[in-house]
């Protein structure tokens, strides 16, 4: 660029993932960040973790399948791969990348196995209004079509072609090349024995003798740090001047904790999630969980759903469907759940053995009938000793 004989346009200059913060940002750095890293975990691992079952719709209502793509979808979706695995490795591609590709293998029309690919092999085409999906396993091989229907496609966004994805880290270079920047200052600071740059001032007559003592002193404080020295002595008429800001007043505590709300935003999750409990308190950390469900999870879980239902099924396929159980994230909470099931039972919700179906729990007898409370009757009725009233 100092090249006056370079032209400055697109082609002469690399721009890559490099940000305002002087970092070039890759999806491998990115997660040396403390915040993406968390965040990318906890979605992938969360979403991974929720009960996620196939159906049939009947005249009675529901029932949930035992065998065939059951087996796929909530136990493993292929040989070496089990489910947990499969939806980790998907939104753990979303989050970073900004796509997730997976190959639905089919036989005799029934689906028997689910592959996950690298959305780096896999080219995205659009040819006569119809999208097909050309996979090169390493970039050599020779290139294998795939249709639409073939293929479970989950993204993060699109651009305006439909088909182009976006990446929230290369979206958002700026503000993760700048926790990046942060945690690098930070670590040449402390590398240094936590002495800031300075500039020794004095009488120094010759360059050489400049030379000498600016070695002499760095050598006394790499010696300092070693011995666990508290102060280093200076010559007569020489004194040390710090340059630069130190990490207190520039702040660097409060930009590392800011970076952590920005990333939070990236990814719509709330900071307590990121371990960032700084205005966090008892009422609004319990809604910070609701507002994680409601509109961080439900968001994600939709789209999955909808898109498995639509490959695995068909667009014209009603009767089977796939869908995931929040009530998974209540496994650990034995106080809500119990609470939860007691409601349900004594108002005719749940039958017993349902409730029981969820804590994998045997049927009891007598356990598939309706229940409600003996004092629930309509106005009126309630009996008073002998007599009604």
């Amino acid at each position: 660029m100092e090249n006056p004989n370079t032209p400055v346009t697109a082609q002469a200059v690399n721009w890559g993932g490099s940000a305002v913060a002087g970092v070039n940002v890759t999806l491998e750095n990115a997660l040396t960040v403390p915040a993406v890293w968390a965040a990318v975990e906890f979605i992938s691992g969360t979403i991974a973790s929720l009960p996620l079952n196939v159906y049939e719709k009947t005249e009675t209502g529901r029932v949930k399948m035992t065998s065939g793509l059951q087996t796929v979808i909530h136990d493993a979706v292929n040989d070496e791969t089990s489910s947990f695995d499969w939806r980790k490795y998907t939104f753990e591609r979303i989050l970073t990348g900004g796509r997730s590709i997976t190959y639905i293998e089919r036989s005799n029309g029934r689906v028997v196995n689910l592959w996950p690919m690298d959305p780096a092999d896999v080219t995205i085409k659009r040819s006569s209004n119809r999208k097909t999906y050309e996979y090169s396993p390493g970039g050599d091989a020779k290139p294998v079509t795939y249709a639409a229907s073939e293929i479970i496609d989950i993204f993060f966004s699109v651009e305006s072609d439909g088909i182009t994805s976006i990446s929230p880290i290369l979206t958002n270079k700026d503000a993760i090349a700048l926790a990046i920047a942060a945690t690098n200052y930070g670590s040449k600071f402390f590398n240094n024995g936590g002495v800031p740059p300075f500039v020794m001032t004095g009488n120094f007559q010759t360059g050489s003798a400049l030379n000498r003592a600016s070695n002499d002193l760095q050598n006394a404080i790499q010696q300092q740090t070693k011995e666990n020295r508290l102060a280093l002595t200076l010559p007569a008429g020489h004194e040390i001047k710090p340059i630069g800001a130190d990490p207190e007043k520039s702040q660097l505590v409060d930009l590392k904790r800011f970076q952590v709300e920005e990333i939070a935003r990236i990814y719509s999750l709330p900071p307590v999630f990121l371990q960032d409990l700084t205005h966090g308190t008892f009422s609004n950390t319990e809604q910070q969980d609701l507002h994680l469900v409601k509109h961080t999870l439900r968001r994600w879980i939709t789209q999955v759903e909808q898109e498995m239902n639509l490959k695995l099924f068909g667009r014209d396929e009603a009767k089977f469907y796939v869908e995931f159980n929040l009530d998974g994230l209540l496994r650990g909470d034995f106080s809500t759940r119990m609470s939860g099931y007691a409601t349900g039972i004594q108002n005719a919700i749940l039958t017993p053995n349902e409730a029981r179906a969820q804590e994998n729990r045997p049927d009891k007898d007598l356990g598939n009938d309706l229940l409600v409370q003996g004092a629930t009757v309509p106005l009126g009725q309630q009996k008073m000793g002998d007599t009604n009233v």
